[in-house]
């Protein structure tokens, strides 16, 4: 049986030259940072990557960098695959799997918003017949908001029913709760990982896998302690530090998520080129810094 999928993931950020090429140097070593202060696992291409901006070929080469640099091993890697269309969505998964990467993380086709459950499980059907691999393992990635679809609970346990050794786990970015408890509960095979901290100890409680979230970027080493006391029942040192984990990740989203966290690396490397997103973004400032930098969590 497929191991399940446990721990802290970060959605890696993705620092572009003022060409907006990928700046190769500050990907790989902000990787590795992230690693070094405690992920279990990098996610590169989740919505903090701009992920949507990316190419097929420009996400193979970042992966095959991420590896070839030593910045990460293969199964540290969760890579983002889910695109309108099949055939490309199928080549990232392959690839991720060539590569010998622990799990992909897939949206489903957001451009089609009236499609139903079972239009969406034809869709996953297809994709894992056409990677056909026995080591294909799927993260369903479910942020509606954005997506403009998800997976409904049912639809999460029926995928992991008919594939129980490929559909293991979903990330939940939708920020409701009891949706998030709700897909526990319909697909006790799946691992469950809500989209913030702020929930991974209610989730755990009930089985979820810990958290894939944003603010993994900058506060790992201390999203990481609230698993490991999680993980090992120590739930009052948990509820003890975990005002501390809230405050940060308060400050990311009041700073507005990947201009914030971006702002944050431009101070801590002391390297502007992190003040860049992608159009149709807009850029971040210095200014944003400063909340965040003052709630990280210094152990």
């Amino acid at each position: 049986m497929t191991d399940r999928l446990s721990g802290i993931v970060t959605p890696l950020l993705t620092p572009f030259n003022d060409d907006f090429t990928v700046a190769d140097d500050l990907y790989t070593a902000h990787a590795a940072t992230c690693l070094a202060d405690g992920s279990h696992y990098l996610s590169p291409f989740g919505t903090t990557s701009e992920a949507l901006s990316h190419s097929v070929a420009e996400r193979m080469r970042l992966v095959e960098l991420l590896v070839s640099s030593g910045a990460a091993r293969p199964d540290q890697l969760i890579p983002g695959t889910g695109l309108c269309n099949l055939e490309e969505t199928a080549t990232l998964c392959r690839h991720a799997v060539d590569i010998g990467c622990t799990a992909v993380m897939t949206l489903p086709p957001f451009f089609f918003v009236t499609a139903n459950d079972e239009g969406l499980y034809r869709y996953f059907s297809a994709l894992i017949e056409s990677v056909a691999s026995d080591d294909l393992t799927i993260c369903l990635y479910h942020i509606p908001q954005y997506a403009g679809i998800g997976f409904t609970p049912a639809l999460a346990a029926r995928l992991n029913q008919a594939f129980p050794e490929v559909v293991t786990a979903l990330k939940d970015s939708s920020g409701v709760w009891e949706n998030t408890r709700a897909v526990i509960e319909a697909a006790p095979g799946i691992s469950v990982f809500p989209g913030s901290e702020g929930a991974m100890l209610e989730a755990m409680a009930l089985g979820g896998g810990g958290c894939i979230s944003a603010s993994c970027n900058s506060n790992a080493a201390g999203i990481r302690r609230l698993y490991d006391l999680a993980r090992a029942g120590d739930m009052s040192g948990a509820a003890a530090l975990r005002p501390e984990i809230d405050a940060h990740r308060d400050a990311v989203f009041s700073g507005g998520l990947i201009p914030a966290l971006k702002a944050l690396k431009a101070q801590q490397t002391g390297d502007v080129r992190w003040l860049n997103l992608r159009p149709p973004l807009m850029p971040a400032t210095p200014d944003m810094a400063a909340p965040l930098a003052d709630t990280i969590w210094r152990g």
